[in-house]
């Protein structure tokens, strides 16, 4: 199936094509390669409105995950048609990111791949709210970068490590 890729803002340059492969790698890695991913990149304004309206954190951040199915973490979604094969939408900030990455010296374009990884996650179900939530999530997220390193050469980490 398909990532659609939106860029709804204009503060960062976002480099799409490696963005889209990273994310395919990833749903590959999931298993979830027949379901469709919407990614948005979006800056600081949409991700503060949105943390606002879902989260009552009105401020940006840098990922905000909206799965199309509820799933225990670890589980695909067992559609029941075609239209429901989708995973949901990530929306990426990555104003924010951008602004992270300049404040560490981080890759931007390396974060990007990882905070989606991360997003991908949460779509299907994975949760850091506890410490046995945040093992799980991290084990997984570990898993799909190592096979992503595999096939780009990168040495990617999850982001939450040391959460707990």
């Amino acid at each position: 199936m398909s990532v659609a890729l939106r860029n709804a803002q204009r503060a960062v340059p976002v480099r799409r094509a490696p963005l889209r492969r990273a994310v395919c790698a990833l749903r590959a890695a999931l298993g979830a390669s027949r379901f469709d991913v919407g990614l948005v990149c979006a800056g600081n304004g949409l991700m503060r409105r949105l943390n606002g309206a879902y989260r009552q954190r009105p401020e940006p951040t840098d990922v905000l995950s909206f799965p199309f199915h509820r799933v225990a973490a670890g589980e695909l979604p067992r559609p029941r048609c075609r239209d429901e094969y989708n995973l949901g939408d990530i929306f990426l900030g990555v104003e924010y990111i951008h602004q992270q990455c300049r404040a560490t010296g981080e890759d931007f374009d390396s974060v990007l791949a990882v905070t989606a990884a991360h997003g991908l996650c949460h779509l299907l179900g994975y949760q850091h709210n506890t410490k046995r939530e945040w093992q799980q999530m991290y084990q997984k997220e570990v898993e799909i970068l190592k096979e992503l390193n595999r096939l780009t050469g990168a040495s990617l980490r999850p982001l939450t490590a040391g959460l707990f």
